[in-house]
């Protein structure tokens, strides 16, 4: 017997089903001004289930391209949000869409919230198919409420109590340039943002430059109040990395100089067994769907985490970020704060 259930409103005919997104399936629309005026409509209604189940997926929108995204995402996301500390290769398609990544289709993206580690971060994210891959490369999303309960009291005390540290590395030949990251060419612009921002900087003998800072890894949505597991502990951490990558970039440029890594925010390492034990709450907390053309997928990014599924073939998902939200807004228990890089 299944235990998928319906519901249905005068505009959105939603279906929850167990592992899978909460989805809402809009028939009848075959013009983009349609298909905006029907949103304006209903967002007050798509923003309760995003705080139910902090994510959920849009069809039946007719999205053909990224202009037409681009009408989706002004009616949803008024207040864009830029991304800062830049980390993965996206393409930029002008007017505020980007891919979701360039990274390559073998290579699973873990479980994360957007720019979890900046000072202000989007609220939240809107995803479209244009293209969808023939294997894999689904969206997933984990509630990062529920992946807080799951979590041992161990490390969730370690988290609530010191917050986490990230340490990152920006280097051609290994990682994103600063340049990159920062979009500037200019240190003396990097050096301003980074103590405005509170992150520690060196400037490395070969001209590279390695950060360092403190955030809180719990902490409460500005709206609903509820508290949520919110970090790149286990994302950026060396543990995540593929063993023969990782002993292989350790051996040639020393912990100190891996792209990124992570620990405690009292400086504890993160162990192997604690990093699988992060990796299998986010995993029982996770949904996922396979992207078919013209999906739409709202991710509240405080509430939930998201990553990528390896495919196969040609795979084109857009992505725009807005909402903004500052960290204070949050109550979070630590302090930002930057830490010796």
């Amino acid at each position: 017997m299944s235990s998928t259930r319906t519901a249905q409103t005068a505009a959105l005919d939603w279906e929850f089903a167990p592992g899978l997104p909460a989805t809402a399936k809009i028939g009848g629309l075959t013009a983009m001004a349609e298909a905006a005026e029907l949103l304006t409509s209903v967002r007050g209604e798509i923003e309760a289930a995003l705080h139910e189940h902090g994510a959920v997926r849009l069809r039946g929108v007719p999205l053909t391209g990224v202009d037409d995204f681009a009408v989706v995402r002004d009616v949803l996301l008024p207040q864009r949000t830029p991304y800062r500390e830049k980390a993965t290769p996206r393409s930029d398609f002008g007017n505020g869409v980007y891919s979701s990544t360039d990274l390559p289709p073998s290579q699973p993206i873990r479980m994360h919230n957007e720019n979890s580690y900046t000072l202000t971060f989007p609220g939240l994210l809107m995803f479209a198919c244009l293209v969808a891959p023939s294997e894999g490369g689904a969206t997933p999303v984990a509630d990062c409420r529920q992946v807080l309960r799951l979590l041992p009291e161990s490390i969730v005390a370690k988290v609530r109590a010191g917050g986490w540290l990230l340490r990152r590395s920006y280097s051609e030949n290994i990682s994103t340039q600063w340049t990159t990251a920062f979009a500037t060419t200019d240190r003396s612009e990097v050096e301003r943002y980074c103590a405005e921002n509170l992150i520690s900087h060196a400037w490395q003998e070969d001209g590279n430059l390695r950060t360092s800072q403190l955030r809180p890894g719990v902490i409460r949505h500005p709206s609903t109040d509820e508290e949520v597991w919110f970090n790149h502990l286990a994302f950026w951490n060396e543990w995540s990395l593929d063993e023969e990558l990782r002993e292989a970039l350790t051996d040639e440029f020393g912990p100190e100089g891996l792209p990124f890594n992570t620990a405690f925010g009292d400086g504890d390492p993160l162990t192997k067994d604690e990093l699988e034990t992060i990796q299998a709450a986010y995993e029982e907390a996770t949904v996922r769907a396979p992207w078919q053309v013209g999906d739409l997928l709202l991710v509240d990014n405080v509430l939930a985490a998201h990553g990528r599924d390896p495919f196969r073939g040609d795979r084109k998902i857009v992505v725009a970020m807005g909402n903004p939200v500052d960290i204070d807004d949050c109550r979070p228990g630590v302090r930002p704060a930057p830490h010796p890089a």
